[in-house]
């Protein structure tokens, strides 16, 4: 649908988004070393640290040989494991173009604590959708769905560069092209629920997103663009022939996403993988 590629939305509590530069890092090295590995290195990385309904929720159990983490983990480690270079590159640049500013209205720890919840979510919906499956579900699509719609949660109003049908770069104003990529990703679930995409982990993803920035952000950070408090650490210059109306509150200035991708791995025969988009 489009591909988001720029905001001009600055941070105001934080120098730099460190978390979410770790998290892109992480995710960039860990499928760079998963690309120097056999292909049955791959899998059993696949099986061993993927996210599988059926094996979390007891209704299969997974070949002793395959285990590498406990099966509770795997609700988180399955988000760092991607199945190719465009699977892994879509949900970077989600993180990068979103995540910077989600991470300044909550902070380095809570930003972080807020990804993995999101992933762990969009790993239980996915489960709940399809708690019989044995396909191992991996990708951050739905921790970065989480942070999609904490965005639009914050920011609706700022203006993001967009390219739409991959051609055209339009600036439009974050809530138009976020909300139709969020509704779209119901609408995908209700009535494409047998395809190789897993809706559920974007739809779970998004609904913690949602959720959880209303209690993590700042105090004083609003919601929907409303008003931006002034950080303590800025300080106002007043130029000497002009009067400023006190107050913590200030002006906001002007300010000039197809989606991340979750994806299962090689399932075993018969088996059908799940594709995010």
């Amino acid at each position: 649908m489009f591909i988001p590629l720029h905001d001009r939305n600055a941070l105001k509590h934080i120098k730099r988004q460190y978390v979410t530069l770790g998290l892109i890092a992480a995710n960039v090295i860990t499928y760079a070393v998963s690309t120097l590995l056999p292909d049955a290195a791959y899998e059993l990385g696949v099986y061993g640290i993927g996210f599988i309904p059926a094996v979390v929720f007891d209704f299969a159990e997974l070949d002793p040989s395959l285990v590498l983490v406990p099966d509770g983990a795997t609700y988180i480690t399955y988000a760092f494991l991607h199945g190719s270079w465009l699977h892994l590159g879509s949900n970077m640049l989600f993180l990068w173009v979103f995540g910077d500013n989600v991470e300044d209205a909550m902070g380095h720890f809570k930003f972080l604590f807020f990804y993995l919840a999101c992933a762990a979510a969009g790993a239980l919906m996915h489960g709940l959708v399809m708690p019989a499956s044995q396909a191992p579900l991996i990708g951050a699509s739905g921790a970065v769905a989480g942070v999609v719609s904490a965005y639009l949660m914050l920011h609706p109003k700022v203006r993001v560069w967009v390219l739409v049908l991959m051609r055209f770069p339009l600036p439009l104003p974050a809530f138009v092209p976020l909300i139709l990529w969020v509704g779209q990703q119901f609408v995908m679930l209700l009535i494409d629920g047998d395809s190789n995409v897993s809706w559920g982990a974007h739809v779970g993803g998004i609904l913690a997103g949602i959720l959880l920035v209303l209690v993590l952000r700042r105090p004083g950070v609003p919601l929907f663009d409303r008003a931006i408090v002034t950080p303590k650490a800025v300080e106002t210059i007043r130029a000497p022939t002009e009067t400023m109306a006190t107050g913590p509150w200030a002006p906001r200035g002007g300010s000039t996403m197809t989606a991340g991708r979750e994806t299962s791995g090689t399932p075993p025969a018969g088996k059908s993988p799940h594709w995010g988009r």
